[in-house]
C-alpha cells in the first residue's frame, strides 16, 4: 500500500521557520517532520510514499535524494505552488489508480494505529475513511457551576471528548478522487464533504494522542514531548 503525503502549503503561521523551506521539513528532535510522519506509517508495514510538493518543493526532493540509512521509497511529485489540497490528490492520481492508499497532511502525527485504521477502510466497502480525533483546546477553558453559585472549574487546554474532529489520517479508494474536478478545490471543503453527503465516507476514531503543528507553540509542544522521552506518537 502506498502513503499520499500533502506537502506543498506556504505554512504561514510558523513565520520564519517556512520562510525558505516547507513546513514539512521543520524539525521535531533533530528530524523533519516529515521524518517522523513516515516513521509512523512504516512502523505499520507501509514503505512507499508519494509526497505532493508545491512552495520550495526542491527543498524536498533535495532532502530526500540525500537522505541514507532509510528502508522506504519517495516520490517527490511537483503539484504546483498554488494548487489547493484536493487538487495535489488530483495531480498524482495515476500513481495510485489500481488500490486503495493512505493519505494525510505533512505537519501531524499521532499514534494511529494504521493497521487497525486500513482494516477499518476494508472492512466497511466505502470510497473513504477519515479518522477522527478529539481536539484540545487552545486555551484554558472557564466552566460555571449550574447550580448559579457562581463557582467556577477550570481546565488549561483541555480535550474535548464530546467532539470528533478531522485528524488528516485518511484510507481512500481511488474513485474516490473522481470527486475532485479542478485544482483550485480543498478536499476538506468540497470532495470529502460530498462524499459524506453521497454515504461514502466513514470515520474511525481515534481515542489516543494527535497533534497538527500549525503553529511555533506547536512546534514546542512537540519539541518537549520529544526531549522528556514522552512522545506518544513515537511507535517505532
Amino acid at each position: 500500500m502506498k502513503a499520499v503525503i500533502l506537502a506543498g502549503g506556504l505554512g504561514t503561521r510558523m513565520g520564519d521557520e517556512t520562510a525558505v523551506r516547507p513546513k514539512p521539513l521543520v524539525t521535531v528532535g533533530g528530524r523533519p517532520i516529515i521524518w517522523h510522519i513516515l516513521k509512523g506509517y512504516q512502523v505499520h508495514g507501509i514503505s512507499d510514499f508519494i509526497v505532493c510538493a508545491g512552495y520550495a518543493g526542491d527543498h524536498l526532493r533535495t532532502h530526500f535524494e540525500r537522505e541514507r540509512g532509510e528502508a522506504w521509497r519517495v516520490e517527490v511529485v511537483d503539484t504546483g505552488e498554488a494548487t489547493a489540497t484536493a487538487g495535489r490528490l488530483r495531480r498524482v492520481r495515476h500513481l495510485v489508480a489500481d488500490a486503495p492508499f493512505c493519505m494525510t497532511y505533512g505537519d501531524g502525527v499521532g499514534a494511529v494505529d494504521i493497521t487497525a485504521l486500513v482494516e477499518f477502510h476494508r472492512g466497511h466497502g466505502k470510497l473513504a475513511t477519515v479518522t477522527a480525533a478529539h481536539p484540545r483546546v487552545p486555551f484554558g477553558v472557564v466552566t460555571f457551576a449550574r447550580d448559579g453559585s457562581g463557582t467556577v472549574d477550570f481546565a488549561e487546554k483541555p480535550l474535548v471528548t464530546d467532539l470528533w474532529v478531522n485528524s488528516g489520517f485518511f484510507v481512500l479508494e481511488p474513485r474516490a478522487l473522481d470527486y475532485i474536478a479542478r485544482d483550485d478545490e480543498h478536499w476538506e471543503r468540497g470532495p470529502m464533504a460530498d462524499l459524506a453527503r453521497d454515504g461514502q465516507l466513514r470515520a474511525y476514531k481515534h481515542e489516543g494522542f494527535w497533534q497538527c503543528m500549525d503553529t511555533p507553540r506547536d512546534r514546542e509542544l512537540l519539541e518537549t514531548l520529544w526531549r522528556e522521552g514522552h512522545a506518544p506518537w513515537k511507535m517505532w
